[in-house]
C-alpha cells in the first residue's frame, strides 16, 4: 500500500497576522473631530427596499451578542445577514487617561483587544449590504455600540445605515421595529459618552492615589465608592449599637367551650405599658394572675390588598433575591437569556420576556389585552377587574421601555419548563406570575381585633382570614402579614364574654440594630436615593464585592477591613464628591443629557472642578495620611523590637517593623486573626459563635465551645456555586496540600477549580464567574472557567467601565 504524501496548507505567517492586526486598530481610532459624537446617518440608499434585499445584496443586522442574533436570524429571511459585535468594539485606552481635559474633555477611543477579526468581517459583510441596520439593546449602552459600529463601519456618513431599537425579540417585536427604523439617538450616545469619561476621570486620578497611601491594586469607582459608603456607614451603626432590654406579657386564654388562643398587654390605666427588666414583668404577670379576663370590644374590617406593579429591574433583582436567593448580577444574566431567546422546541429560538433594563411599569396596550383575556379564561370573570390597572412610574422613571414582563402570557411557565435551566424557569415563573396578578382584582382580607379587660390591663388579640385570593391566585404572595400572636386564629368571639386565664408568659427582648443590607435592600436603597440606572445596580453591588471590599455573609453585606480602610480614605478627602446626594445629582445631569436639555461636556465639567481640587488637597496630605493608616499592633520586631503595623499588600494585610525600610521585617497577620471570633457565623449544632481555624485542608469555622462541640462551617468566599445555585464556593487543599475552590455542598454538588474565582458574569457566554489568572507577561487578568474569554482585571468601573455589560 503506498502512502500518498498530502502538502501541508499554507498559513499566514505570524507577523503578518499581527500586522493585519494592528492595521485594523489604526483605522480604528476616532480622529480628532469625531471624539465628540456628530449626526447621525438616517436616510437609506436610494432603490433600497427597506426590510429585505437592495440593488447591493443583503440587509445586514448587526447586535451585540451571539445569542440574540441567532434568535433574531429565525425571524428574518434569506434576505438578512445576521451578525454580533459581541459588546463594544471600541473604548477608551487602558495605557492612558485617554481624555483630553484641556480641550473639552474629548474621548480618544481606540479599537478594543481581540476586535479585529471581528470588525474585519462586519466590514466585509457591510460592503456588500444593501442597509445596515444596527440593532444593540434600546438604552445609552447599546446606543453608544451602534454610534461606535457607525463610525467604524461608515465613518459616521453611510447613508445605508439605520438604528433599530428592539424591545422584545419576537416575529412582532422584531417587524414592527423594522417599519420604524430611525437614526442613532445621539443625546442617548452623549448621555453615556458622559459617564464614561466621569469613571474614567475617577478610576484613573484617585485609584492611584490609594496604590501610594494603602496599597497596590487598589480602586475607587464613582458610585461603587458610595454604594460602599453606605455599607460602611451602617456597619459603623451596627457596630455602635448599644440593646436596650425590654420584656412583653402573654396570656393564655380560653373560651367557655375551651377555644385556645393568645392575647398581648399593651396598656395599664390607659397607657402603653412598658417593661424594662424581669422584676417589672414579673410583678405585672403576678397582678394578672389574680384578675379576671373578659372581652369589652370585637371590630371585624376587611382589607383590600392590591396587586404590586409588574417587575422593573429593581424590583427584579430584589423580589428574586428574596425568593429564589439570587444576587442581582445573576438575576441579569439569567434575564438577559430569556430576553435574547431560548430554543422552544417547534418554535426555535425564542425571547420569552420584554427588555430586562427598564424603570417604567408601563405595559402596551396589547399585552394588556391578551392578559385579561388569559386571566378571564383561566381563573374566571370574578379576578378580571372591569378596567385593566394602570400603574405609576417614579418621578425619575425615563418611562423609555416598558415593565419587566413575558412576550406571550400564553407561553406559562408550565409549557415552558421543559426548554428552560432549572434558575432560568425559576426567574420566568416570578416574572410571568407577577405581570399576570398585577391585572387581577385585589385580595379581600378580614382582619378582627379583640380587646380583653383585665382589671386595670388592656389586652388585645388579632386575627386574620382570606375572604377572596384575588391576585394571589397566580402570585403566591403572603395576605396574612405576622407570626406573633396578633396573627393567630381567633375563636368565634362576642362583647361580655367571659374567658378562662391558662398562663402568664413574660418574655425577654432586646432592641435591635438596624440590618445589614442585603442585595436586594441595598438596590432598593440606590433606586429610592437616586443612585445608579437600571443597567447599573447589577454592576454596582458585583464590584464592590469583587474587589473585596464587601463579603456577602448568609446574605448580608459586611464591610472587609480593607473596605473601611478605603471608604474613610475616600470619605476624608473626596467627602463631597462621593456624597449620596451629589451622585444622585449626576444621575439627575446625565438624565438631562439624554433627553437633549444639557451638554455632556458642561456636565463633566461640573464635576470636575470640585474633585480635582479634592484631588490636589489629597496628594499633598498622601504621606501624613499613609502614616495615620498604620494601625499599630502589639507585636514587636524580632529584629530592632518596634511595635508592628498593619500594612496593606497584594495579598491581603500583613504585619511590616515600622522602621522601613532599614528594617524591613514581616509576618502574616493570620498569626493574630487565628482563632478570631466570626460572629454573624453560628454554629449550625448549637448555635454558639464560631472562630476561624487551620486545618489540613485550609481555614474553616469551628465552633467556640470545642471539644464540647465539634460543629463546624467552611470558609465561605461569597460567591455562589455556578453548578447548582444553591452552595457557596469556599476553599479546600487536596490530600497532597494543594489549594482549590469548591462547593459548600459537596458532595452534594461536585463543582471544583484551581483558579480562585469572581462573581462576575462572563460578558460572552454568561457564565455566573471569572476567575483571576496571573502571568509574567499578561499581569493579572480575569478568565472565563467555560469559554476562556479574558477580560482584563482593571480595578474600578472607571477602568472597566459599562463594557460588554
Amino acid at each position: 500500500m503506498t502512502t500518498r504524501k498530502t502538502k501541508p496548507k499554507s498559513r499566514a505567517k505570524p507577523e503578518k497576522r499581527d500586522a493585519a492586526a494592528k492595521a485594523a486598530a489604526a483605522s480604528a481610532k476616532v480622529p480628532a473631530r469625531s471624539a465628540r459624537p456628530g449626526p447621525a446617518p438616517a436616510a437609506a440608499a436610494k432603490g433600497e427596499t427597506p426590510g429585505g434585499k437592495g440593488p447591493r445584496g443583503k440587509s445586514l443586522v448587526i447586535v451585540e451578542s451571539p445569542a440574540k442574533a441567532r434568535t433574531i436570524g429565525k425571524y428574518l429571511g434569506p434576505g438578512f445577514e445576521v451578525r454580533a459585535s459581541n459588546g463594544h468594539v471600541r473604548d477608551l485606552p487602558k495605557s492612558k487617561l485617554g481624555v483630553d481635559i484641556e480641550n473639552g474633555f474629548q474621548p480618544s477611543y481606540i479599537l478594543i483587544k481581540g476586535k479585529a477579526k471581528i470588525l474585519k468581517d462586519l466590514k466585509q459583510s457591510a460592503r456588500q449590504a444593501a442597509t445596515i441596520y444596527l440593532a444593540p439593546d434600546p438604552d445609552r449602552e447599546g446606543e453608544a455600540i451602534a454610534w461606535h459600529l457607525a463610525e467604524t463601519l461608515g465613518n459616521g456618513s453611510d447613508k445605508r445605515i439605520r438604528r433599530l431599537a428592539f424591545y422584545e425579540i419576537t416575529k412582532r417585536g422584531i417587524m414592527e421595529a423594522l417599519e420604524t427604523p430611525r437614526s442613532i439617538d445621539m443625546n442617548k450616545v452623549h448621555a453615556q459618552q458622559a459617564r464614561r469619561v466621569l469613571d474614567r476621570l475617577v478610576g484613573y486620578q484617585v485609584s492611584p492615589f490609594l496604590w501610594k497611601t494603602i496599597r497596590y491594586g487598589l480602586s475607587a469607582g464613582r458610585v461603587q465608592s458610595v454604594a460602599l459608603r453606605l455599607i460602611c456607614e451602617r456597619e459603623e451603626e451596627v457596630r455602635a449599637f448599644v440593646p436596650r432590654e425590654y420584656w412583653t406579657l402573654d396570656a393564655d386564654l380560653a373560651t367557655a367551650k375551651d377555644e385556645r388562643f393568645r392575647a398581648r398587654v399593651q396598656k395599664k390605666s390607659g397607657e402603653k405599658i412598658s417593661l424594662e427588666n424581669e422584676a417589672q414583668a414579673k410583678a405585672a404577670a403576678a397582678e394578672l394572675e389574680k384578675e379576671s379576663f373578659r372581652v369589652t370590644g370585637v371590630r371585624t374590617q376587611e382589607k383590600r390588598r392590591n396587586p404590586l406593579p409588574p417587575f422593573i429591574t429593581s424590583t427584579m433583582q430584589q423580589e428574586s433575591f428574596q425568593r429564589l436567593r439570587f444576587s442581582a448580577q445573576k438575576t441579569m444574566v439569567i434575564a438577559q437569556q430569556l430576553y435574547e431567546g431560548i430554543d422552544a422546541g417547534t418554535e426555535g429560538p425564542t425571547g420569552l420576556i420584554t427588555y430586562m433594563r427598564t424603570d417604567s411599569t408601563r405595559t402596551a396596550p396589547d399585552a394588556l389585552a391578551d392578559v385579561r383575556d388569559f386571566i378571564q379564561t383561566t381563573f374566571g370573570p370574578s379576578y378580571l377587574p372591569a378596567e385593566a390597572r394602570h400603574f405609576r412610574s417614579r418621578e425619575t422613571s425615563q418611562d423609555a421601555h416598558e415593565a419587566i414582563r413575558p412576550t406571550s402570557v400564553a407561553r406559562t411557565p408550565a409549557s415552558m419548563k421543559r426548554h428552560l435551566e432549572p434558575d432560568q424557569y425559576r426567574l420566568y415563573e416570578l416574572i410571568w406570575q407577577r405581570f399576570v396578578a398585577s391585572q387581577m382584582n385585589p385580595a379581600l382580607v378580614l382582619t378582627t381585633t379583640v380587646d380583653i379587660k383585665a382589671g386595670e390591663y388592656l389586652l388585645r388579640a388579632s386575627g386574620s382570614r382570606v375572604k377572596f385570593d384575588g391576585f394571589a391566585r397566580a402570585y403566591h404572595a403572603t395576605l396574612i402579614e405576622g407570626t406573633g400572636p396578633e396573627a393567630a386564629k381567633l375563636p368565634s368571639l362576642q362583647e361580655g364574654d367571659v374567658l378562662k386565664q391558662l398562663g402568664i408568659h413574660p418574655e425577654q427582648h432586646f432592641t435591635e440594630p438596624p440590618p445589614r443590607y442585603t442585595e436586594a435592600s441595598l438596590v432598593k436603597t440606590l433606586e429610592e436615593k437616586g443612585i445608579g440606572r437600571p443597567s447599573t445596580y447589577a454592576t454596582i453591588v458585583g464590584t464592590i464585592l469583587t474587589r473585596d471590599y464587601v463579603l456577602r455573609d448568609r446574605g448580608k453585606l459586611t464591610p472587609t477591613e480593607l473596605g473601611m480602610t478605603v471608604w474613610k480614605l475616600l470619605d476624608r478627602m473626596f467627602g463631597d464628591v462621593f456624597e449620596v446626594e451629589f451622585t444622585a445629582r449626576m444621575e439627575q445631569e446625565l438624565d438631562r443629557v439624554e433627553t437633549g436639555k444639557d451638554a455632556w461636556d458642561h456636565v463633566v465639567a461640573d464635576f470636575y472642578a470640585p474633585f480635582r481640587k479634592d484631588l490636589t488637597v489629597a496628594e499633598s496630605q498622601r504621606e501624613s495620611l499613609k502614616a495615620s493608616l498604620a494601625e499599630e499592633s502589639d507585636r514587636e520586631c524580632p529584629k530592632c523590637g518596634s511595635k508592628m503595623v498593619k500594612r496593606y499588600g497584594r495579598n491581603g494585610p500583613f504585619l511590616a517593623c515600622p522602621r522601613y525600610p532599614e528594617c524591613k521585617t514581616t509576618m502574616p497577620v493570620e498569626e493574630e486573626s487565628e482563632g478570631a471570633e466570626a460572629p454573624t457565623q453560628p454554629c449550625p449544632v448549637c448555635q454558639s459563635p464560631m472562630r476561624i481555624r487551620s486545618g489540613r485542608f485550609g481555614k474553616f469555622l469551628a465552633c467556640s465551645r470545642y471539644p464540647d462541640c465539634k460543629g463546624t462551617r467552611p470558609l465561605g468566599l461569597g460567591v455562589p456555586c455556578p453548578e447548582c445555585g444553591a452552595g457557596e464556593l469556599v476553599e479546600r487543599r487536596t490530600r497532597r496540600g494543594k489549594a482549590f475552590f469548591g462547593c459548600s455542598r459537596y458532595p452534594t454538588c461536585t463543582f471544583g477549580i484551581w483558579d480562585r474565582p469572581v462573581q462576575q458574569a462572563c460578558p460572552s457566554c454568561g457564565y455566573p464567574i471569572l476567575v483571576q489568572k496571573r502571568t509574567k507577561t499578561k499581569g493579572d487578568y480575569l478568565q472565563c472557567p467555560k469559554c476562556k474569554t479574558r477580560v482584563d482585571a482593571e480595578a474600578s468601573e472607571a477602568v472597566s467601565g459599562t463594557l460588554d455589560r
